[in-house]
């Protein structure tokens, strides 16, 4: 007797097993619905299911859930899948991108200090150069605002073996920050700033999931009026957390703030190795 399979599918018509490929970081894959192109950020356990992070040629973020024949590699289709759990890997790099240090102990504080505007702004600062900062020994302290800032310098009173950097919100032509930051003077202290209203905006939209950062009109609190624009609960704290969930890495941060963090840590710690 000759046996017949149950299906009764013609073999021309039956699906073809498609290999299944880890998602590994830098493989670069083609979303088959959509056509975008990128190198695979990251991939995430989601309460809606497994998704993948690709970034394309120009920086973009795009996240897509990682269902079966959903991508294309190298023009076959594939199923895209979560790399295998492995055992702890020593990163080679930081959030920052400098070269990672294994066991480096913390540094002693140094004398030198960096000031930031707020808490949101210390708190981003760690969140991508803490570890650099550790190892440097540099401390980052926030202001609650620098409106006292000429005070401030004055009674931190910078020297030589105790340099200070302060980083400020909006420092462009005309603002009030600029104003008050060409009040202080001095060899031993530098103020740089971001052109943005708030640290908020230095995080890129397409990290955070958003097209752009909504324009508030003027007289409106500008985290209240960003909530309202985006349909979010109008609770600062509470979109913050969420806004510095998605900063993963440099990568996530506009450049008009990475180049003003890096300028300050490099002066705060050049002169003090000098000087020992």
């Amino acid at each position: 007797m000759r046996s017949y399979s149950p299906d009764l599918t013609p073999p021309w018509k039956r699906s073809k097993p498609v290999p299944e490929v880890p998602a590994e970081p830098d493989l670069v894959v083609e979303e088959v619905s959509t056509g975008f192109c990128g190198a695979v950020i990251r991939c995430e356990k989601t309460a809606q299911g497994p998704t993948v992070t690709l970034e394309d040629r120009f920086g973009k973020h795009r996240v897509f859930p990682l269902v079966e024949r959903g991508f294309l590699l190298e023009g076959r289709v594939v199923t895209l899948v979560r790399p295998a759990a492995a055992g702890p890997v020593r990163p080679t790099r930081t959030a920052s991108g400098s070269v990672a240090v294994p066991g480096a102990r913390a540094r002693v504080a140094r004398a030198g200090r960096i000031y930031v505007e707020g808490r949101h702004d210390a708190e981003l600062v760690e969140r991508v150069w803490g570890d650099d900062l550790r190892i440097e020994g540099v401390v980052v302290e926030y202001l609650e605002g620098i409106d006292d800032l000429p005070a401030i310098v004055a009674e931190f009173a910078p020297a030589p073996d105790a340099r200070l950097g302060v980083l400020v919100d909006h420092l462009v032509p005309g603002s009030k920050e600029s104003r008050l930051a060409e009040q202080v003077t001095g060899a031993d202290v530098l103020i740089v700033g971001h052109p943005y209203i708030d640290v908020w905006e230095a995080v890129k939209p397409s990290s955070v999931g958003i097209p752009s950062w909504p324009v508030v009109p003027r007289g409106q609190d500008w985290k209240t009026g960003v909530c309202r624009a985006l349909g979010w609960p109008e609770n600062t704290g509470a979109a913050w957390q969420r806004i510095l969930s998605s900063v993963h890495t440099f990568r996530d941060l506009e450049p008009a703030l990475l180049g003003r963090v890096e300028e300050l840590i490099d002066f705060v710690t050049v002169m003090d190795d000098g000087a020992a």
